[in-house]
């Protein structure tokens, strides 16, 4: 190999070194996002204990009125614990989860209502959840969102029926109307 072929080979072999260089310097300078753990949707998580609470979300339609919270608890233990989550004005849910298994709030046959949110929908309530296996607690922040988004409108709570008369001594209501008045009252 002659002098002018080494020359070019050199520097064939130094762009190389520098184009590599470039392609990999993004790598070094900023950090790798899959190495991080974040909430990818509306919700939040955290961990309590044995149990891994994930995209947990509120869904209510006011701040004063019930709450359905949503979301997946994973217990990673080998017993039976139940999360206790107390929101605003004492209200309180409890969500039993089995042994190395999962709870779907979101599929739950009983679903974990709060009486009450103390935060209106797109703020953050902050709850405290507990989980009785070890008797740890601690606050977490819960985003609240309302039904104008469609996937979340089948998740509203629905207000329990109740009575709007009086109850009898047999235990039944009776209708406690107000008469309206009549057009042809009188005439």
């Amino acid at each position: 190999m002659n002098r002018g072929q080494r020359g070019k080979l050199a520097m064939a072999t130094a762009a190389l070194g520098i184009g590599l260089l470039s392609v990999t310097g993004c790598g070094y300078i900023n950090p790798q996002q899959t190495s991080e753990q974040y909430s990818a949707s509306d919700g939040t998580r955290t961990d309590l204990g044995a149990l891994q609470l994930r995209n947990f979300v509120i869904i209510s339609d006011g701040e004063n009125k019930p709450g359905r919270v949503i979301g997946a608890v994973y217990n990673t233990s080998s017993k039976d614990v139940v999360l206790t989550i107390k929101g605003a004005s004492g209200s309180q849910a409890e969500v039993p989860v089995k042994q190395k298994s999962y709870t779907m709030l979101n599929d739950s046959a009983a679903p974990a209502i709060l009486s009450t949110v103390g935060a209106k929908p797109g703020s953050i309530a902050e709850v405290t959840i507990s989980e009785d296996g070890t008797s740890q607690n601690a606050m977490f922040k819960v985003p609240v969102m309302d039904g104008t988004i469609v996937d979340y409108k089948s998740y509203l709570p629905t207000p329990e029926p109740t009575a709007t008369g009086a109850a009898t001594s047999s235990g039944t209501a009776t209708s406690t109307e107000t008469p309206t008045p009549s057009s042809t009252a009188g005439h």
